[in-house]
């Protein structure tokens, strides 16, 4: 849990723009959970996952916006 946390804190720092880091940082709980019920030492790599996931996700979703705007 411990790890997990200093994971989070990591990738909130290192987010440029706050609704990705939002995203990032919801996909590291979520996945860092879903690593950790997975097995032994999957946490980590389970939040890395995640944050990955979500990043792409809100980055998408952020340009679909701002092509909407232009319209």
């Amino acid at each position: 849990m411990k790890t997990l946390m200093i994971l989070a804190a990591a990738t909130a720092v290192i987010g440029a723009q706050p609704a990705l880091a939002k995203g990032c940082i919801r996909g590291a709980a979520a996945g860092g959970v879903a690593g950790h019920y997975v097995g032994k030492g999957h946490a980590v790599m389970g939040a890395a996952a995640g944050c990955i996931a979500m990043h792409h996700h809100y980055a998408k979703q952020a340009r679909a916006q701002k092509v909407a705007a232009k319209r």
